[in-house]
């Protein structure tokens, strides 16, 4: 099936232009030029020979060569054969994870710096924050 910019655009921005399978960046205007540096194609997560449809929530980008390598088996075992468990997240969905790890830490960096004393809790709440918003939520 062919697909329209903006559909194509859709799908790689729900990644955020990474792979789905490896992670790997990915650029736009590379769509499936085989030659081409961080080339890609459009992976049905359940291929069509299993049943699989050209809906959007079916469709995510991919590079070639994991998108060929995948053939018909699973999204889950093809991520796993990249030490992977999921998608990575979309910018709004990994920004809105960026702000709860963010919010998370500076709270239990709060509560420890409370039973050490006021500037403990100041300085545990601002680590904390710090080591929360550094946490990768695309794991």
């Amino acid at each position: 099936m062919r697909f329209d910019t903006k559909t194509k655009r859709t799908i790689y921005d729900r990644t955020r232009g990474y792979c789905h399978l490896c992670n790997k960046k990915l650029a736009f205007k590379n769509y499936g030029k085989s030659e081409g540096r961080a080339a890609w194609e459009i992976d049905h997560s359940n291929p069509k020979a299993n049943g699989g449809t050209d809906r959007l929530n079916n469709l995510y980008a991919a590079c070639i060569s994991c998108n060929r390598s995948k053939k018909h088996s699973s999204t889950r075992t093809a991520r796993a054969q990249n030490g992977r468990t999921r998608a990575p997240l979309s910018a709004e969905k990994r920004q809105k994870a960026v702000r709860g790890n963010t919010l998370v830490g500076a709270l239990v960096g709060l509560l420890g710096g409370a039973v050490l004393g006021p500037a403990a809790a100041v300085a545990g709440a601002g680590i904390g924050a710090a080591v929360g918003k550094a946490i990768d939520p695309d794991g």
